[in-house]
């Protein structure tokens, strides 16, 4: 396999997925005009798309382990083409919410073979902090990029564009994928049974608890909660598991999957609130907003880039602490957001601050949740990763807006509200961090 091509086919993949996080945010007034639906509906958009996604990505993983990882790659990549082409031809909200949650299925199946073929190409705790590292600049500027040509489409083209593009670009990585990345290995005769009440706990219960938390339904909520209590069960009761709970013992995975949550929450409410600060309190044009990113683009690519160079240095957990201090820095300025406020002064500010906290705390994060994996569990980790930081996401901004921001009449002390606990949630989570056992230093050559 040649290491750097497939890398690069990897990433890209990644990409469109990480686009496809943020790329509605700016086009959802287009998309609620054009269905006559309002923001509650609307918010499946964006949620759908990563709770499916994050609660299906241990089965991915699982699936990535037992059948192979390129054969899930491609599996995931044309199932995540087809739905995209489904939600740009979306005729009804309905059918765009489902063709959404089918893209996250697709990712679920593509992400974690993609990860785990990244930790298997790069074994090196060097390599693979560079690898990955690379991995996560491409990926996390999929989430910018993803805001910058939502505002693009939406203003010259129509929204429908912002699905359509990612038909033609997966159909290339499909091609090219069998040039560059060696078939899979034969499989074992050993298939371990699929833990699929494992899969739909896992899926049900965010997807329950977050309509509980966004409807204000103290029955959802109690229920969504259950079947998460239930899933943990169902965990340490079956024979083959989605995920060992023996694996959280491993304690800089279990630290690092952890501390994942807030830094995952933080930056997902970073894109929701701030774009519509910036289109509502602002008055930018879907454009003009789209490009307000551009810093935090910026940002975010140049502390990925630093990222494998600080963990030489510092160590792997005084990099994460670096990350998740900065984050919180970033939101704690957010939080002070005036009901009329400058772009310069009181946005861009806190958003280059949470762009280069999630540069560099996230990939070393990432690089932490991979430590000492093998061949057998090399994609249930990265699932376990991925969709920790999915559901991190997700859970967390439903529950830092739906506890903070009143639907249609939302004022901006709401949003102030919910980046100041958002922010308070990173500040502990980098003083947990801090304190227990380092995470091992990466060594300063392979």
């Amino acid at each position: 396999m040649s290491r750097f091509p497939a890398l690069a086919l990897l990433s890209l993949l990644q990409f469109l997925i990480a686009v496809d996080v943020t790329v509605v945010n700016v086009a959802l007034p287009s998309i609620g005009a054009h269905f006559g639906t309002g923001t509650g509906s609307l918010s499946w958009v964006v949620t759908g798309y990563t709770l499916v996604g994050g609660g299906l990505l241990l089965l991915g993983g699982r699936l990535t382990d037992l059948l192979g990882r390129r054969r899930m790659f491609l599996l995931g990549a044309v199932l995540f083409a087809l739905a995209s082409l489904a939600a740009g031809l979306a005729p009804n909200l309905p059918t765009l919410i489902a063709a959404r949650f089918a893209q996250g299925a697709g990712e679920a199946l593509a992400s974690p073979a993609a990860m785990s073929l990244i930790a298997l190409l790069f074994p090196a705790p060097a390599e693979r902090a560079k690898a990955l590292g690379i991995w996560g600049a491409i990926s996390a500027s999929g989430l910018v990029v993803g805001v910058l040509l939502s505002g693009a489409i939406v203003q010259f083209l129509d929204w429908r564009w912002i699905f359509g593009i990612n038909v033609p670009i997966v159909a290339v990585v499909v091609a090219l994928t069998p040039a560059f990345v060696r078939p899979d290995g034969p499989r074992g005769t050993d298939r371990a049974r699929l833990d699929l009440p494992g899969a739909a706990l896992l899926t049900g219960g965010p997807l329950t608890l977050v309509y509980g938390v966004l409807s204000g339904s103290a029955p959802g909520v109690v229920v969504g909660l259950a079947l998460l209590a239930a899933f943990v069960v169902v965990e340490a009761r079956s024979k083959s598991p989605l995920v060992p709970l023996s694996f959280f013992t491993h304690r800089t995975r279990a630290v690092a999957n952890a501390a994942t949550v807030p830094l995952s929450a933080g930056l997902s409410t970073t894109f929701f609130l701030a774009t519509l600060y910036l289109q509502d309190a602002l008055g930018l044009t879907p454009l003009q907003a789209g490009l307000a990113y551009l810093p935090f683009c910026a940002a975010l690519l140049v502390a990925v880039s630093q990222v494998s160079r600080l963990i030489r240095v510092l160590g792997t957990t005084r990099t994460a602490v670096m990350g998740l201090l900065l984050t919180a820095a970033g939101l704690a300025w957010l939080a002070r957001l005036p009901d009329a406020g400058d772009l310069w002064l009181d946005v861009l500010p806190g958003m280059v601050a949470v762009a280069a906290g999630m540069g560099i705390g996230l990939v070393a994060l990432q690089n932490a949740a991979l430590s000492d994996v093998t061949e057998h569990d090399a994609g249930t980790a990265s699932g376990v990763q991925r969709s920790v930081d999915q559901l991190g996401g997700s859970l967390g901004l439903a529950v830092l807006v739906g506890t903070t921001v009143g639907g249609a009449g939302a004022q901006v002390a709401d949003f102030r509200a919910a980046f100041a606990w958002a922010a308070a949630g990173v500040l502990v989570t980098a003083a947990a961090v801090a304190l227990v056992p380092r995470i091992p230093r990466v060594p300063r050559k392979a």
